[in-house]
């Protein structure tokens, strides 16, 4: 059973296996992309978005291994779009205030990717994403996203709305777009990745540690 878990400053050190794994990952994820404004900067896989007031959202199984995840930056901070490419939201503009959001390298680990077009990983990181904004009372989400991304990200019922035009960087087409978190946009989630209830890890308590030779898998 894989859960997602909500990880604030206040829970990093119960979750320290589980963020070193993330990083990891993400790393691997991450470092193929084209537009170095998107990859990873330091071994460890993180970026200067990665701080105290960065909220990580974690999918871990019952053996303490990391199968996906996303962060979230507080929008009144530093985050990816106000910082690199604020150009993206040249036409519609993003909010810049406590309650408002910014979602940034979601990913699914390798370990976990399957051969169909949705994997269920990246469908609990989705889904269970929707659900914590929802519990927190974050309306909306802001999002720096590749533009083959915006059909796909329809499909599975989040209705993105953009902020700006299209932007080329380094041979790859950028966007930013808007998506809100509602019940609706919840429930078609579920049903795309065939989820039928709450994936969110309750009590948010971390996972046990994963056992001897079961290492990272990328």
């Amino acid at each position: 059973m894989i859960r997602l878990h909500a990880i604030d400053r206040t829970s990093r050190g119960a979750y320290a296996d589980a963020l070193a794994q993330h990083h990891a990952l993400r790393r691997a994820a991450f470092e193929e992309g084209r537009c170095r404004a998107l990859r990873s900067v330091d071994a460890a896989g993180r970026d200067r978005f990665d701080t105290e007031a960065t909220r990580y959202l974690l999918a871990i199984d019952r053996d303490g291994r990391v199968a996906g995840g996303t962060r979230l930056l507080p929008s009144d901070g530093p985050t990816l779009l106000s910082e690199v490419f604020p150009h993206l939201a040249d036409i519609r503009g993003f909010a810049r205030e406590p309650g408002t959001w910014e979602c940034t390298r979601l990913f699914a680990s390798a370990r976990y990717r399957e051969e169909r077009p949705l994997s269920r990983a990246a469908g609990i990181v989705s889904a269970g994403m929707i659900e914590h904004c929802l519990e927190q009372g974050i309306p909306h989400l802001n999002l720096v996203v590749e533009t083959y991304w915006i059909p796909q990200l329809a499909e599975i019922g989040w209705r993105p709305r953009p902020l700006g035009l299209p932007v080329a960087c380094e041979g790859v087409s950028l966007c930013a777009v808007s998506i809100a978190m509602t019940e609706e946009a919840l429930r078609e989630t579920r049903a795309a990745y065939g989820i039928v209830a709450s994936v969110l890890a309750r009590p948010s308590t971390p996972p046990d540690r994963p056992r001897v030779g079961r290492g990272l898998a990328a």
